[in-house]
């Protein structure tokens, strides 16, 4: 049991392409903050090219640890119709579609709280606490 979730692109997923899996946090407040994390450190986003893959895969993992949790593979190769949150369609740092969720959308985490936990999550010279806080007062006013 988990709280799965494919993240991917629209052409990854029709093309059989890239896709990273979450076994654990795939609920969209989750999936939001690290895609917002990955933005907030101005990474190139995925639909551009490899590195944004590479860099989401890495924040996620260094969040989780361990050695499970986080999948990268083609989208035939990973749990898309996991019964949980099934895959996120993004473009660039945005959730733009859903593909296999019929369910409640999960919204209990708080952006902010999220955020500061994923970067409390990261090698120490690779945190971003003043950017999260200048994202918060803009956050706040929205």
């Amino acid at each position: 049991m988990g709280n799965r979730a494919v993240i991917t692109t629209q052409s990854n997923f029709d093309e059989d392409g890239v896709g990273i899996y979450l076994h654990w946090n795939g609920g969209r407040d989750s999936v939001t903050a690290f895609l917002t994390y990955c933005e907030l450190k101005e990474y190139r986003d995925p639909t551009s090219d490899c590195y944004g893959w590479a860099r989401l895969a890495q924040v996620i993992g260094n969040f989780f640890g361990g050695k499970v949790s986080v999948g990268v593979d083609k989208c035939s190769r990973l749990d898309c119709d996991n019964w949980d949150n099934g895959v996120y369609i993004i473009e660039g740092w945005r959730i733009v579609g859903r593909k296999y969720f019929g369910g409640i959308e999960q919204t209990g985490y708080d952006l902010i709280e999220a955020l500061r936990s994923i970067d409390e999550a990261q090698p120490e010279k690779e945190r971003i606490p003043e950017v999260i806080n200048k994202f918060e007062e803009e956050y706040k006013k929205c």
